[in-house]
């Protein structure tokens, strides 16, 4: 039997203290606009399809919050309450 991955012990000390960062580890525009040539073709009407998805859903809200008159905004104080 061979033991899983899971459950074998793993060395905690790079989480508790990892390794210091190299000089060169800023980037610039450029460099990041670069990496964009490494997500595969495949995901980019994904990643369309999701910009879309959570704008129109930014939006919904925003206009909602905007625009419903019936909106509770603050709670009624105890002398409007009808008991």
């Amino acid at each position: 039997m061979f033991p899983t991955r899971v459950l074998r012990m793993q060395a905690s000390r790079p989480f508790a203290f990892p390794a210091p960062k190299e000089n060169h580890s800023a980037h610039t525009i450029s460099q990041r606009l670069r990496t964009l040539k490494r997500v595969p073709p495949e995901l980019i009407p994904l990643g369309v399809v999701l910009a879309v998805a959570v704008g129109a859903a930014i939006y919904s809200s925003t206009h909602k919050l905007l625009s419903d008159k019936t909106l509770r905004l603050y709670r009624n104080s105890p002398e409007e309450r009808d008991h």
